[in-house]
């Protein structure tokens, strides 16, 4: 095995943070960019996004088994990721750089676009979790890299929330169309340069073949594992809830709060938000583990982030939706709390391999893991499927990304915005809350247990 240090560490986190900004970058403004800029239909957007998202969730098994079975001299893993980095980033600068097209030819562009954006990702992004096991056999190493790789995406989301409108407006010199074209390729290439550093310096060692090496197996290992259900369940929820926020904050921004200075003032709240989500994961969660489990913890961060929303919803119907140092506690509250959840949804679908171990005697650790990547996509494809039909259904009309005009909203549809990203995310995360406290109970001393079964 090669020797594992400090600088596999931050090469993993690099990775990371190239992975997500791509993915940021695609979960939050494809919604912005196809129907406010260029003026398709929301509930078309939505949908063809669902679509995709279902779709691309279904191919995940697939790509987990063929990654599986892969073996070549450069590894089983570092292969997949080095194709589907390159793929995924020219398929990216393709998303946010559309040529002159009809509505018709638009459409099918957007449906083509979209749908070979996620096939690629899932090309890397199942390679590159899975890869852990191969690059240490040491438990408490394996755990770092698993920390530091959620530590690090967070980052990564957390730059494309606070740099991208900012950004494009400067490099589109006011025309968002062409500024979405060159963000999107900075981003491209950083992603590229990332991940190829981070395949230079991780070595992978030979891995055990999985045990599970078709799809129906691999759904069986998941349905037998309550426990892996239920936190799947959860982190579906609650993904589903900060996505339908981080696609819908922006609307409110230029259309509630308006005025010259809306991106100014959108910037300034997802860096508070940014970094009170990576504080969160980083600095807070540590310091409430040494006094609290982590059962604990998590059911109050979600009462936390549920809180967030209850304040942002009073703010803005009393009157506070144009006072930025208001609207910036319930968004502390909001990513804080969304940040340490983050980190303790992984701690829970760790224990649920141990748990699935003990339980069939299988360790099912690729399943398990995979499953990350299959509930983001879908949970990201209801929120934006959501968003799209209510965007519609409260009448919001987009601006030209070219001229940059602002078009005045009526009072019912703010009044239908500022219901949609305060209510919906309550009613999911109040959803997981109630699933999570009902069916879960892998708690410390169990995970103590389990460990000292598995040891023995």
């Amino acid at each position: 095995m090669e020797k594992f240090g400090k600088k596999q560490l931050v090469a993993y986190g690099l990775g990371a943070v190239g992975k997500d900004m791509v993915y940021a970058l695609s979960a939050s403004y494809v919604m912005y960019y196809y129907q406010d800029l260029l003026g398709l239909s929301a509930s078309f957007v939505g949908l063809i996004l669902m679509i995709a998202r279902v779709f691309d969730a279904a191919n995940d098994p697939f790509m987990g088994v063929i990654v599986a079975k892969t073996n070549t001299k450069c590894g089983k893993f570092r292969p997949w990721l080095f194709t589907g980095t390159l793929l995924n980033a020219f398929i990216l600068y393709g998303l946010f750089a559309v040529p002159p097209l009809a509505e018709k030819s638009l459409m099918i562009y957007f449906a083509v676009m979209y749908i070979l954006w996620g096939i690629t990702y899932t090309m890397m992004d199942i390679p590159f979790w899975s890869i852990i096991p191969a690059v240490t056999s040491a438990p408490a190493d394996r755990e770092n890299l698993s920390v530091v790789g959620r530590s690090f995406a967070g980052v990564g989301n957390a730059l494309i929330a606070v740099l991208t409108v900012m950004v494009v407006s400067v490099l589109g010199a006011g025309n968002e169309l062409l500024g979405f074209k060159r963000f999107a390729f900075i981003v491209a290439v950083s992603f590229v340069v990332l991940i190829m550093y981070m395949c230079w310096v991780i070595k992978e060692d030979k891995v055990e073949t999985m045990s599970t090496t078709n799809v129906k197996e691999m759904f069986q290992a998941l349905i037998n594992n309550d426990q892996a259900m239920v936190t799947v369940l959860t982190i579906v929820l609650i993904n589903s809830a900060l996505y339908i926020t981080s696609n819908l904050i922006i609307y409110f921004f230029k259309y509630d709060i308006s005025g010259e200075n809306w991106k100014a003032s959108y910037t300034l709240f997802t860096t508070v938000g940014g970094l009170a989500q990576i504080i969160g994961m980083m600095m807070v969660y540590p310091q409430m583990r040494k006094k609290y489990s982590n059962i604990m913890i998590f059911k109050n961060c979600l009462l936390v982030a549920i809180a967030g929303y209850g304040v942002l919803l009073g703010a803005v119907f009393l009157g506070f939706n144009n006072s930025l140092p208001i609207l910036l506690i319930p968004g502390v509250l909001i990513f804080s709390g969304n940040g340490i959840l983050t980190v303790l949804t992984t701690i829970f679908l760790s224990l649920s391999v141990d748990y699935g171990e003990i339980k069939t005697g299988h360790r099912d650790e690729s399943v398990i893991f995979s499953m990350q990547t299959f509930v983001v996509k879908a949970a990201s494809g209801l929120a934006v499927f959501l968003t799209g039909i209510g965007l519609d259904l409260i009448g919001l009309e987009g601006n030209s990304g070219e001229t940059g005009e602002m078009i005045q909203q009526s009072t019912s549809t703010l009044n239908g915005l500022r219901l949609m990203m305060t209510i919906l995310p309550m009613i999911g995360l109040l959803t997981a809350y109630r699933v999570f406290v009902r069916k879960f109970n892998l708690t410390d001393e169990k995970a103590l247990e389990m460990s000292q079964i598995l040891e023995g």
